[in-house]
């Protein structure tokens, strides 16, 4: 497996948000966790990329351990969030904001074909490079944060609601992009309020319900889920 996360937990404070979660992505997979709000989605991306650390159990990508790490050095081995809320730097242009995404690398030839790669992910974003972030519409402001995170060229892409507060036609162009990053070569772990969306395209999905694992399975197994159906899809 690509990243492992074997019982671990972790907490905000005395508030204990991740109880004992287990799960796994595999090379080249899309994997999605779904859950209601407070349900320890955000916080399990968190834990992964560093942000949060965990207090027990253990963190493992491509078989060695990086639950004691940096942020950075976790960026540095190849993994990537985009976060909930995007988290641009509005007076900043387009351009800006994506080079700061390779901000750790020194490769500029590597920098320069992977910003012509999100370029054509995204085309809107290179009519607007030279914008301000702060001026983009919301759909192109997600845009950018995808864009951003994968200017570090990540093995393994962590995304945290992409869909927020976009338009359906929008939301179902940007699963669209989704997958064909994934078809590239990256892997991606998704947190998505949009769960019919989100299995569509997820190879495996986990459910978490109050920082458990409280169902996992592949795409056809979890859509044919009672819990799934009566919870998350309306059946």
């Amino acid at each position: 497996m690509l990243l492992e996360l074997v019982d671990v937990d972790t907490y905000y404070g005395r508030a204990h948000a991740l109880k004992g979660i287990s799960l796994a992505v595999g090379q080249g997979e899309i994997v999605t966790i779904l859950g209601a709000n407070g349900a320890g989605k955000s916080t399990t991306l968190l834990t992964i990329s560093g942000i949060l650390k965990s207090r027990r159990g253990k963190i493992l990508y491509q078989g060695k351990p990086i639950h004691r790490e940096k942020p950075g050095t976790i960026m540095k081995l190849g993994i990537s969030q985009c976060p909930e809320g995007r988290a641009l730097f509005p007076d900043m242009t387009v351009q800006d904001n994506l080079n700061l995404g390779a901000f750790l690398r020194r490769d500029k030839e590597g920098i320069a074909q992977d910003l012509e790669r999100v370029y054509q992910h995204f085309p809107r974003l290179l009519e607007r490079r030279r914008q301000s972030a702060g001026s983009l519409s919301g759909g192109e402001q997600q845009m950018l944060a995808i864009g951003r995170s994968l200017m570090s060229r990540p093995k393994l892409l962590l995304l945290d609601e992409p869909s927020l507060g976009l338009s359906p036609i929008l939301m179902e162009e940007m699963f669209k992009i989704i997958q064909a990053i994934n078809q590239e070569g990256t892997s991606i772990l998704l947190v998505e309020q949009n769960v019919g969306a989100a299995l569509e395209i997820a190879h495996r999905g986990y459910v978490l319900e109050t920082g458990k694992i409280a169902f996992s399975g592949s795409q056809q197994e979890m859509v044919s889920n009672d819990l799934v159906r009566r919870a998350y899809l309306g059946g």
